[in-house]
């Protein structure tokens, strides 16, 4: 059995743990949950936070007093407008992602985009190609791609170690609040499991096999219409397959495996957070251990990511460009087409 258990975490070439480095000054668009949690991850991690914006301005002081940030906007258009800004990350409700990327790109600010990207693949592609020709950086914040186990997943399928990779399997069950008014079941937010729980499995069957060639898909719904549960399979040209599944009134295992013809890996619960995995050879014996601590919540690794991205003039990198982005939403509106789940967002 070998063992890859490191100490630390793999950082940016020529950038030293703890430190941003890159000069790069961020806004924080909106004051939610992971709004809090990003931030926080920024402020542990050295990068340079100086603003917030709020449609409340009391809420923007108090988010702002929290993490003793310099400037508190009472509107996202005074944020967007703030010249001591460079990056934005929105984390405002997935349905005014669209509204919001297109507002800190026209005035010229580099986005980090909560996930879902946007609401559909229409507005996904609006962002990516505004931000393509403004030569701006629009990355989804699709957190768990660049965790230091993801990172060491890709390189044992690169490797070969898996054989033919043939299967992904992963679940993202949650027991969320059961109020016919809360965001998670009401279609005017943007409700359902698909797009707040859905994502990470078919972001992850992307991360391991790209865009699939056929898609099946079948869904039970709440009172409110959005879904409670939806399982998908994803075909793929060569015959792998992805087998996800999503829910948002049930607590559930939350694993991840693949599985190939030399051996496979199953990634701890929960599976798209900072943890680990174990490797098996194809006769089942354990041939790894990956463990690795990370601090804070994991979300710093995308910010970096960013920030690696302008300092080198790229606008895409191969973890998760735009186009893979705009691909993610193509493929859940071809979810949501199958089990009958529509927005009226889809309406241009």
């Amino acid at each position: 059995m070998s063992d890859s258990t490191a100490a630390g975490s793999p950082e940016r070439p020529g950038v030293s743990p703890g430190s941003s480095g890159s000069g790069l000054r961020w806004g924080i668009l909106g004051t939610g949950f992971i709004a809090g949690l990003q931030a926080s991850d920024l402020v542990e991690h050295g990068f340079m936070v100086l603003a917030v914006g709020s449609r409340n301005p009391a809420t923007a002081r108090d988010f702002a007093a929290r993490f003793n940030l310099p400037a508190a906007h009472g509107s996202y258009e005074a944020l967007a407008e703030d010249p001591d800004v460079d990056v934005v990350y929105i984390s405002s409700p997935h349905p005014f992602h669209y509204e919001n990327a297109l507002l800190a790109l026209n005035a010229g600010k580099h986005v980090l985009v909560e996930k879902p990207f946007a609401m559909n693949a229409w507005q996904a592609r609006e962002i990516t190609g505004l931000a393509a020709s403004q030569g701006l950086v629009a990355l989804e914040a699709m957190w768990t791609r660049y965790l230091p186990h993801m990172v060491r997943i890709r390189e044992l399928i690169a490797s070969g170690a898996l054989g033919e990779v043939r299967t992904v399997i992963a679940d993202h069950n949650q027991n969320l609040p059961k109020d016919p008014g809360h965001r998670v079941n009401d279609p005017a937010l943007g409700g359902g499991a698909l797009l707040d729980l859905g994502i990470y499995p078919v972001s992850f069957a992307f991360d391991v096999f790209g865009a699939p060639a056929r898609i099946q898909a079948a869904a039970s719904t709440t009172g409110t219409g959005v879904d409670r549960q939806t399982a998908m399979i994803f075909e793929y040209p060569e015959g792998q397959q992805a087998v996800l599944h999503c829910a948002l009134d049930t607590a559930g295992p939350n694993r991840a495996a693949v599985i190939g013809t030399g051996g496979s890996i199953e990634i701890d619960p929960v599976w798209y957070t900072p943890g680990g995995f174990t490797r098996y050879d194809d006769g089942g014996n354990v041939v790894e251990r990956f463990d690795q601590q990370v601090t804070g919540r994991g979300m710093q690794y995308q910010a970096w990511e960013l920030e690696r991205l302008v300092r080198t003039g790229a606008t895409a990198n191969d973890i998760l460009p735009p186009s893979e982005s705009v691909q993610v939403m193509e493929a859940l509106d071809a979810v949501r087409s199958l089990i009958g789940l529509r927005y009226t967002s889809d309406e241009r």
